[in-house]
């Protein structure tokens, strides 16, 4: 018999490559994953992991193994959600890792019409960076993630997660006052800046991502100069005529425009793609379907809010 905690564990060691960090995420010692695996190895038969340099990967059994492990775990956590389901379990915690603007726009209004519709919820929110809440979700450390697109993010099929698409916004590019094109009509073409210095956010970072992405599409490499997670430090940048800078329309509310264009650009690719995202099965949980209830009327409202701005402009 095949023990689903020793599952869980297989599962941690193919998601972070190594022993100690699949502990960490388990919350579990090194030595305790060892001996897991160790177990969940004579219980099948099989060598399921091999050395690879400093890390470890699967060996073929192990990824046979590993497919199964995806569909057991998702069916032990629509079983959770079925027995609370049946106990009425209308009461409790729900941690939801979100990023800043994600929190701003659709989780804090979610948690207001929660406080109405769904008392006996608790949410508790933990900020995180875009690339960082699913993996909090696939370890166990939050049910919810409020997430974006990110090269390396699990696909939309990945079996394990669930995703609810929530809303998509345009970057916005942000130029020097003085820049030739700040006063230019028309949206501005992202391949017209390709020789400019820009500034932007750490590799890592989704929303590095989409500059790159929309970058290449443009048919250019963009020259990093200046690096900055926080959009006011690249606003100020930009405002200080060190380079130009591509940055989501929601990001620059709690900055100082005042001394820099900003611009809608004629990349579609340049978009922040958010949706929320909870372990496969869990999904009907008692507890979190209304919280992603929430989380999806909350961004209807801001469709609504963004559509009512853009027809009186």
């Amino acid at each position: 018999m095949i023990d689903a905690r020793r599952l869980r564990t297989l599962r941690a060691v193919a998601d972070h490559r190594t022993v100690t960090a699949a502990a960490a995420a388990l919350y579990l010692t090194p030595s305790a994953v060892s001996q897991q695996l160790a177990a969940l190895e004579q219980e099948t038969g099989h060598h399921l992991l091999l050395r690879d340099g400093r890390g470890v990967r699967l060996t073929a059994a192990g990824e046979i193994l590993l497919v199964h492990a995806d569909a057991v775990l998702a069916q032990l956590e629509r079983a959770e959600a079925d027995l609370a389901a049946y106990s009425e379990g209308a009461s409790g915690e729900v941690t939801v890792a979100a990023f800043a603007t994600g929190i701003a726009l659709v989780l804090a209004p979610a948690i207001g019409a929660l406080a109405a519709s769904a008392p006996g919820v608790r949410l508790k929110v933990l900020d995180a960076e875009g690339d960082a809440s699913l993996p909090m979700v696939l370890d166990g450390r939050a049910d919810i993630a409020v997430a974006v697109e990110y090269r390396g993010a699990p696909r939309a099929d990945d079996r394990r997660i669930t995703r609810l698409p929530l809303y998509a916004e345009p970057f916005e590019a942000v130029l020097p006052l003085d820049h030739p094109l700040a006063a230019a009509p028309g949206a501005v073409a992202v391949a017209d800046l390709a020789a400019e210095p820009w500034i932007g956010p750490y590799p890592g970072n989704p929303c590095h991502d989409v500059v790159l992405l929309a970058c290449e599409h443009a048919g250019f490499q963009p020259r990093l100069v200046h690096s900055s997670d926080d959009f006011r430090a690249v606003v100020a940048l930009a405002s200080a005529g060190a380079g130009v800078a591509l940055v989501p329309r929601s990001a620059l509310g709690g900055t100082d425009l005042a001394t820099v264009a900003v611009r809608p650009v004629d990349s579609d690719l340049a978009t922040r793609k958010v949706f929320a995202a909870v372990r496969s099965g869990a999904e009907d949980h008692p507890l979190i379907r209304p919280v992603l209830g929430a989380l999806a009327a909350a961004a209807e409202r801001l469709d609504r809010l963004e559509s009512a701005d853009l027809t009186a402009s």
